[in-house]
């Protein structure tokens, strides 16, 4: 932990001085008349406002301005701050979308995004985008853009307008974004900007302040300045509520206690606390209409992870979700609303009542965010009513960088299961902790180290959890350093830790080379080690005695050493491999099949080398596709995996893809061997911009099981959506009996009609 703590403090200090000098900007002046959404741009201040121009390529070069020019204008009236871009191509050609559907994303498509970093801050921002169909997407930028895809999320959702139209040398995009959707501090003479533009048919991406190709495009370190003809007045009150009705039908074959039908109102509400802080209140949600998680193959000793996606936990998530790292976080939103329940071994969902999120600045350095939620009582699975409450503040130091901390408590009302509610002086757990993240002004490095302490009436002591990272990164070089110590007693209830009683160290190195090639972009050798060992004592048994005297060092628990490389082609291509020797040593018994088979013993240990390789194809292309491989020696037999994901883009209506996962598992005998089969076609049709059909079929031959979610939604108005969803599951054949395509006897059928309306008082 030395290794990495003397570093980061190290470039902090240094980052005190750092500076990236912002050359540049551009102006924004009221607008004299209104502007009116039709991508046409023929209104006087649009020829009256600054322009934007300029824009340097991103990838696959960062050295020269952008192949087809982009030009940004903006202005603003009371109500909304007004953006024009006039997107040029050298000739008439087609463009590329996946589909009409809202929250498009990926190198392959055509469209014009901007970030808007109100506080000025380098760390939080919002970014707003269009496409030449007319497509919108919103979303939030969190942590400075270092992590690209773990720090810009699309879930979160607002209201605001565009407009686009197809020329034939151009397409030009008009949006309205109302400054209640935005959070900023009145009296701000500037924000911080930039715009990027992706171009599928040169395969470019480009941004108007220069982005150096090594960091991900949606970074905030080299944003430039918008300045205003005026300093921003408050936008005033900002009132929005969301109420919903939803109707349902369900029918469980395998539990009847479980079937019925329902009438559930609830909803939510937006309110702005001033200009920078916002309280969202939630009262009986609901998330029938969230869109279901992509099942996968569990060959895992350790809990899976997914993601947020329910609306209400998404707004400023950052503030809650990104305190420690991934494998270890003390708070899980996933956490709330979801239970495990022993009598039918698996988890279940779980009512919530109702709560209140707080998120926001209090100025320009300093966040706060306060989440409070209620869930309800489950008499079957004896669980009782629990009260969540997570309490954040993040501070700005430095440059970029940031120290945050975060207390976050569980506690159960011990006579809720008899309608009483009487806090339990035993039913409890509770979390503190501190963060500091490292930036630096020019994003060259990025780190973390944080410490939390876990509070539980079971046994409090031994029960921290303490790691970092320190990240470098220049157009030859990437380096990431890794180091975590996580104790035995470390188990947050409302955290996600994947493994603890651990110390784990790694450290990943990468170099790039830049051809001069009509095809390939850069490519490059890596080298990656990492190694958890465990400082219990373990020679209190007898095998484990044995084991040591044989000169085994049962310390280690597993390790892996990967020789790689890697491809980045100009048409957005990629390929990776590397070659891997692994070790694993088994504390429990384990079934490598996950079938239920005959377990390896405890503390046995093996060493296995094979291949890990993915290839993704050209994106722009109708047909495009990714496949990936981890095969070779698996424990004590081998194993050959094969999967991927094949999809046909019919533009502009929708696509059609297949996820697809084969694992062929050999072991010796008595141990199981095992053919495990995992299909999940999808398909997504856009009828216009506002309706939208959607199903998922998921065979996963580990559970044989057939699952399918057929999602149709409506967007009727801004925000506004009626949602009618079904879903079916089956007991399905099994693969290896060849017969996986039977579909067996029905588990469950549930129906959900939901409308929801977006209301602004």
């Amino acid at each position: 932990m030395r290794l990495l703590l003397i570093p980061i403090l190290f470039m902090a200090l240094a980052d005190v001085y750092g500076q990236v000098r912002e050359t540049g900007g551009v102006q924004i002046k009221r607008a004299t008349a209104p502007i009116k959404l039709d991508g046409v741009a023929d209104e006087a201040d649009w020829a009256a406002a600054d322009p934007a121009m300029g824009f340097h390529q991103y990838f696959p070069f960062d050295s020269s301005k952008a192949i087809a020019p982009t030009e940004i204008r903006l202005t603003y009236d009371a109500q909304f701050i007004y953006v024009l871009a006039i997107v040029y191509s050298h000739e008439k050609r087609e463009y590329v979308t996946p589909s009409l559907r809202r929250d498009f994303r990926g190198e392959a498509n055509d469209g014009i995004s901007v970030v808007f970093d109100t506080f000025k801050d380098k760390t939080n921002a919002f970014i707003f985008g269009v496409n030449p169909f007319g497509v919108q997407r919103e979303g939030l930028i969190a942590n400075g853009g270092g992590s690209g895809g773990d720090d810009f999320s699309l879930n979160w959702d607002n209201k605001w307008y565009s407009a686009a139209q197809i020329y034939d040398d151009k397409w030009v995009a008009e949006m309205a974004i109302p400054f209640k959707t935005l959070r900023f501090k009145e009296g701000l003479s500037s924000w911080l900007v930039n715009f990027y533009r992706i171009d599928s048919h040169y395969a470019e991406r480009s941004s108007w302040a220069p982005i150096p190709r090594q960091f991900d495009i949606v970074s905030l370190a080299f944003n430039r300045e918008l300045i205003w003809d005026q300093p921003l007045a408050e936008p005033g009150p900002n009132v929005s509520l969301i109420p919903y009705v939803a109707a349902n039908t369900q029918r469980n074959f395998e539990n009847a206690a479980d079937n019925g039908n329902g009438l559930q109102i609830g909803g939510d509400a937006k309110i702005a606390v001033g200009p920078a802080l916002n309280l969202d209140v939630t009262v009986n949600p609901d998330f029938s209409q969230v869109e279901v998680d992509q099942q996968i193959t569990n060959l895992d000793r350790f809990e899976l992870f997914f993601p947020e996606r329910r609306q209400f936990f998404l707004e400023n998530a950052d503030l809650f979700s990104n305190f420690g790292v991934d494998g270890t976080r003390p708070f899980f939103s996933r956490r709330i609303g979801l239970v495990f329940d022993k009598s039918r071994g698996r988890s279940v969902p779980n009512t919530i009542y109702g709560g209140l999120r707080l998120s926001g600045k209090i100025n320009n350095n300093l966040r706060v965010g306060l989440l409070n939620m209620q869930t309800g009582r489950d008499k079957a699975a004896q669980i009782p009513s629990t009260n969540y409450t997570v309490a954040t503040v993040q501070q700005k130091v430095f440059n970029r960088s940031n120290i945050g901390f975060i207390l976050v408590n569980k506690q159960a009302f011990q006579d809720s299961l008899r309608g009483d509610f009487t806090l339990s002086p035993t039913l409890y757990n509770r979390l503190a902790g501190a963060d500091f993240n490292l930036a630096t002004a020019d994003n060259k490095w990025n780190g973390k180290v944080f410490y939390h302490y876990n509070f539980s009436h079971a046994d409090s002591a031994n029960a921290g959890a303490l790691g970092g990272f320190l990240s470098y990164s220049t157009p030859e070089w990437n380096i990431d350093l890794f180091s975590r110590k996580v104790d035995k007693n470390y188990a947050p209830e409302v955290g996600f830790v994947r493994r603890n009683d651990i110390v784990q160290i790694a450290s990943t190195y990468w170099y790039n080379f830049y051809p001069n090639s009509s095809r390939v972009q850069s490519h490059g050798p890596g080298f990656d080690q990492d190694l958890v060992f465990n400082q219990t004592d373990r020679t209190a048994t007898d095998e484990l005695a044995k084991k040591v005297s044989d000169g085994l060092d049962v310390g280690v628990l597993d390790y892996d050493i990967n020789l790689m490389y890697r491809i980045r082609f100009k048409n957005t291509a990629n390929f990776n491999m590397r070659l891997r020797k692994e070790y694993t040593f088994l504390f429990k018994g384990f079934d490598p099949t996950g079938t239920d088979g005959l377990a390896l013993p405890a503390l046995t240990d093996y060493n296995a080398y094979l291949v890990v390789a993915s290839y993704n194809s050209d994106a722009r292309k109708p047909f495009f596709y990714s496949v990936d491989t981890r095969s070779g020696q698996y424990f004590n037999g081998n194993r050959v995996n094969f999967g991927g994901t094949l999809t046909y883009r019919y533009q502009p209506l929708g696509f059609f893809s297949l996820d697809f996962d084969y694992n062929r598992i050999r072991l010796p005998k008595p141990y199981n061997s095992a053919d495990i089969v995992l299909i999940g076609p999808r398909f997504d049709f856009t009828f216009t911009r506002d309706i939208f059909w959607t199903t998922f079929v998921q065979y996963n031959g580990q559970e044989n099981n057939l699952n399918i979610n057929s999602r149709f939604q409506w967007r009727f108005k801004p925000v506004s959506d009626l949602f009618i969803v079904y879903t079916d599951d089956y007991v399905a054949g099994s693969f290896e009996e060849g017969d996986f395509l039977r579909i067996g006897r029905p588990r469950s059928r549930a129906l959900v009609v939901k409308l929801t309306y977006w209301l602004n008082l």
